[in-house]
């Protein structure tokens, strides 16, 4: 991992970012978000991902969670990169409404062409810039600029109103994903 951002407690709390390779808008369409959000179901019930937070902007996605499986949230969160990458851009290729699906794979393959490990197609930029939760306090900080990331890119004026994150949860409404943990202030 790129200045020491790393997933060093393994029972830790972890506030994650990562954008699509050029910050391209890819999750501008309900069958690419779902394609994330089938595989944080998944996380969740199979691989012990405990889910906190989430948003997932139209270029970038930002998520709070805890690893209470056997894997480490490291590798979790590369089982989930890698699966989605693979996904996506397999939905990308198949969909013949996508009208910039030459583009979008132009820049996944440019991307994988300057990484000797990917073979055809890179979809996330690498770094994950894991920030552990040493407190409540820090963990509610990264949890509200989660939800109000929607709110600062003008797409909503509350954060309960954007469709695409966990924020509704908080409010006392039902989200998209079942099992979100609501952490609440000491």
């Amino acid at each position: 991992m790129i200045g020491g951002y790393k997933f060093r407690n393994p029972e830790g709390i972890y506030f994650v970012s990562f954008s699509v390779v050029d910050w391209l808008d890819v999750f501008v369409k309900d069958q690419y978000i779902n394609i994330l959000l089938d595989c944080l179901r998944f996380c969740h019930r199979e691989k012990g991902m405990e889910i906190y937070a989430w948003c997932i902007m139209p270029n970038h996605m930002h998520l709070v969670f805890k690893s209470v499986g056997k894997q480490d949230a490291g590798y979790l969160l590369g089982d989930f990169k890698r699966y989605t990458s693979n996904a996506l851009v397999k939905a990308i290729q198949e969909n013949p409404e996508e009208e910039r699906k030459d583009f979008f794979l132009s820049r996944f393959k440019d991307a994988a062409n300057k990484i000797a490990t990917v073979k055809h197609h890179k979809f996330w930029q690498n770094d994950n810039r894991p920030k552990e939760g040493w407190s409540n306090w820090f963990i509610l900080q990264k949890i509200n600029y989660t939800h109000n990331n929607p709110v600062k890119a003008g797409f909503v004026s509350k954060p309960e109103e954007y469709k695409y994150s966990s924020a509704v949860d908080y409010c006392g409404g039902i989200g998209l994903l079942d099992g979100i943990v609501i952490l609440k202030p000491l």
